[in-house]
């Protein structure tokens, strides 16, 4: 069975600067890669490739067997999501004023007919699936939860919104970025915990973070990138967290890009 995301050899410049230099490295389904590095390692331009914001300068990604960017291939948001790549922002961008069910389908709403004529918003039938979805999240919220707007809930419940809408697309491959940044340690630990259950799902994730004990928590390997190389490609039971920063700081020597 082949890997679900390949990246092979890619590279990647704004201007002058080099963000990515020849970046390899792939992902199964079912696997939880941490992704770590310095502000200016080429994390967040390696995602945007992935997800079709930017083109790749030479290089290729490959997903489920299927070319998906390439100099000679056009890549977009939109083709992404169509091969079910989907990442969530630590912004989230969530609508606060909105509720919880109109986030989850924002754009995207379901809609009936009045008098078989006029489409309107079926509130019953997005609520049914937004609590179906936050339930194979062992999310329980009721129904009165679901209309309660967003800016009410947690940092934590509404990071769970915004992987929730992510999951409606059913993608086979997550990203996280920084899904934990500013969380107490509860709410910390249900994020984590719904990154387990999504691994369990078969779903391939990347999970960006600074906080090195959450990438141990949850993670099968870690990436390390430095300077827009890969420094290390890490089995993390096999690592220790003094070695990935050593990593992270450019004190190790470059690694080339697994799989397990």
């Amino acid at each position: 069975m082949g890997s679900l995301l390949e990246v092979k050899e890619v590279y990647k410049r704004f201007g002058a600067v080099e963000v990515l230099r020849g970046v390899s490295f792939a992902l199964n389904g079912g696997t939880v890669l941490g992704l770590v590095g310095d502000n200016g390692a080429g994390k967040s331009t390696l995602m945007k490739l992935i997800t079709g914001v930017h083109s790749v300068d030479s290089g290729e990604i490959w997903f489920n067997g299927q070319l998906l960017s390439s100099p000679r291939q056009t890549h977009s948001p939109a083709r992404a999501r169509r091969f079910g790549i989907e990442m969530v922002y630590q912004d989230l961008a969530l609508a606060k004023q909105q509720d919880v069910a109109a986030n989850i389908f924002l754009g995207r709403e379901p809609v009936r007919h009045f008098l078989g004529i006029l489409p309107i918003v079926d509130r019953e039938a997005m609520e049914i699936r937004a609590k179906s979805i936050l339930d194979e999240l062992g999310i329980r919220i009721s129904i009165s939860q679901l209309r309660a707007p967003v800016a009410w809930l947690s940092g934590g419940q509404q990071q769970t919104i915004a992987i929730a809408r992510a999951l409606s697309f059913d993608p086979k491959l997550l990203i996280l970025d920084e899904p934990t940044a500013a969380l107490a340690v509860k709410e910390t630990e249900h994020v984590l915990e719904v990154i387990r259950e999504l691994r369990n799902r078969g779903i391939g994730i990347i999970l960006i973070s600074h906080r090195l004990p959450d990438i141990f928590e949850v993670t099968d390997r870690i990436l390390v990138l430095h300077q827009g190389k890969v420094a290390a490609d890490l089995v993390t039971k096999n690592t220790s967290m003094a070695e990935v920063v050593a990593h992270i700081v450019g004190a190790g020597p470059l690694h080339k890009g697994g799989l397990v």
